[in-house]
């Protein structure tokens, strides 16, 4: 990476971009001979009563719109233009819903620093050729032609942006770059852990939505612990399979890393996709509504990210082996009532009896 400063830009401003800029704009400035003090953010323009957003940021200081009551550094500047806010930088932190990142990609091919590194914030899956899924960052890496790492983990943006202790996961093999990219994510209360395992990282990252939409499910339907702690553990095992079935060579310690089993638990208590999925069961509106009621122009990954999921099990013959995963899926397209979801997953492969090492079909139930 050399030896002169680095300049950072965040590439999104919704509230997990912005608790993210107010922890990168502080980080340049402690480290500032590492890092140019100065970090752009991209930010999509719109009014806000009149104004324009950008200028409200950079006079006010704050996110009104999607982290109000939390002051950003001064250092950081938030910019309208993409390119221009892409410009000379050396990291780029991408955190933008995953249902853009093509089209972001292509206004930026050829107008960045071919020696930029890419950090991915975006959970999600990219639909590929229809037949399978693509991961994120190496949508990026094929579009932009650098290297992009992850950052994953159980990390609700207000309480990142409050202070509140957590953990979090980097995915990076590139033993030079990742002590930076620890600098500058790293604080005294947001904790970081650098693996190599960088596929298993973006994975769970994606797949945890879908198990929090089914953690939804049992909210809204009045279901209670026992049995969210069921769909829960489920929804790891499957995650625990996906990467097995389709990334080979991933370590099991990955998903107790923050990326794994903590992400899965926070965001099935705390995250959008459980708040949205549990109103859904109960008001009867659409999936559609209550994003634009509730997520105040955010996108939900969940929903998406079943569809995408599904997709790709259709096309190599395996929901049969996913079946919380397939039917997540189908109650979010209205082919399932909420109502149908334990049913989906009561016969589950999981629900076998353990005796000595001897795995057989539990028909009678427990001894």
């Amino acid at each position: 990476m050399g030896r002169t400063k680095k300049k950072v830009c965040i590439v999104g401003s919704g509230n997990w971009g912005s608790a993210i800029a107010k922890i990168v704009g502080a980080n340049t400035v402690k480290f500032n001979t590492k890092f140019e003090e100065r970090v752009t953010m991209y930010v999509y323009e719109e009014m806000i009563n009149g104004k324009k957003l950008t200028e409200i940021i950079n006079e006010q200081h704050e996110n009104v719109k999607y982290l109000p009551g939390h002051k950003l550094p001064e250092n950081v500047v938030a910019v309208p233009d993409l390119i221009e806010a892409a410009k000379d930088a050396d990291f780029l932190i991408f955190v933008i819903p995953h249902q853009f990142i093509r089209t972001l990609c292509a206004t930026l091919l050829g107008k960045i620093k071919p020696t930029a590194v890419g950090l991915s914030l975006i959970k999600g899956f990219d639909q590929g050729d229809g037949k399978s899924i693509e991961l994120i960052s190496k949508i990026i890496e094929n579009l932009l032609k650098i290297q992009c790492y992850v950052l994953m983990g159980a990390n609700l943006a207000n309480e990142v942006a409050e202070g509140k202790f957590c953990e979090t996961t980097i995915g990076c093999k590139d033993k030079r770059t990742a002590p930076l990219l620890r600098d500058m994510i790293q604080t005294e209360n947001f904790r970081v852990v650098v693996v190599e395992d960088a596929d298993a990282v973006e994975v769970c990252g994606a797949l945890k939505n879908i198990v929090a939409c089914g953690a939804g499910f049992v909210d809204g339907l009045g279901l209670g612990d026992n049995t969210k702690a069921a769909v829960i553990r489920l929804g790891l095992m499957e995650m625990v399979k996906f990467v097995d079935t389709f990334y080979g060579g991933s370590k099991l310690s990955t998903f107790f890393e923050s990326c794994g089993v903590a992400d899965l638990i926070t965001t099935c208590y705390g995250g959008r996709n459980r708040r949205v999925c549990e109103q859904f069961v109960t008001s009867g509106k659409t999936i559609k509504q209550l994003e634009d009621e509730l997520l105040a122009g955010q996108k939900l990954q969940g929903p998406a990210t079943a569809d995408e999921v599904h997709t790709m099990l259709v096309n190599r013959g395996a929901t049969d082996k996913f079946p919380l995963f397939t039917a997540v899926h189908r109650i979010c397209i209205a082919e399932l009532k909420p109502a149908e979801f334990i049913d989906q997953i009561r016969s589950h492969p999981e629900h076998v009896m353990r005796l000595d090492g001897v795995i057989e079909d539990d028909d009678e139930g427990a001894a």
